[in-house]
């Protein structure tokens, strides 16, 4: 199972769900809340963890100031329901496990962009 990190902008249901999927993951909500961006992105790498998250700054920080992640889903995926967004996220990660580490992925409710390797 694949190892992420949910930032705090991630749902409960969606955390949730994951774990019972039984993927090992970490939420930011849960110990340390309001941390700052790079910070998120820091423990992320080191954690080996791919970074969940609906923030659009991380896609700034990996891309023009080209601090190294472990990979980045961007979930971009306002106009679906609490229960629908949760269903789609836990099929994308069950399905694309191995794409999304060290790759900067945006998912919408309609598509997955998969963006090329990134520095470690």
């Amino acid at each position: 199972m694949l190892k992420l990190l949910a930032n705090e902008n991630i749902p409960r249901l969606l955390v949730a769900r994951l774990r019972e999927r039984g993927h090992d993951i970490v939420w930011i909500r849960e110990g340390q809340c309001g941390i700052s961006d790079p910070v998120v992105l820091i423990r992320a790498q080191l954690e080996d963890r791919v970074l969940l998250t609906g923030d659009k700054d991380f896609g700034e920080l990996v891309y023009r100031l080209r601090e190294p992640t472990f990979g980045v889903l961007l979930l971009r995926l306002g106009d679906l329901s609490s229960i629908d967004k949760a269903s789609l996220v836990c099929t994308v990660i069950d399905s694309h496990a191995d794409e999304l580490p060290s790759s900067f992925s945006v998912l919408t409710s309609k598509s997955l962009r998969v963006r090329g390797r990134l520095a470690r």
